[in-house]
């Protein structure tokens, strides 16, 4: 019975590490990982962006709009 509490108790320190290691990896890497993923959405999005954009944009608007009367009391 002893041998399964040991092995269970260095089971869960090995589990202990490897969630600290990866938590201080992530830490100390962090400004590469955010860059990387930022850099990898925008190749995504941004081939797709202009033809979205161009094809909800109108061609032309219409006439100006009158001014808003002013709100009384500002």
């Amino acid at each position: 019975m002893q041998k399964i509490v040991n092995i269970v108790a260095l089971a869960s320190g090995a589990v202990s590490l490897a969630v600290v290691g990866s938590g201080l990896f992530i830490y100390v890497n962090r400004d590469k990982l955010v860059d990387n993923v930022k850099s990898q959405v925008l190749k995504s999005v941004g081939g797709s962006l202009p033809s979205l954009v161009d094809s909800k944009l109108p061609k032309m608007t219409g006439p100006a709009m009158a001014p808003m009367a002013p709100i009384p009391g500002r």
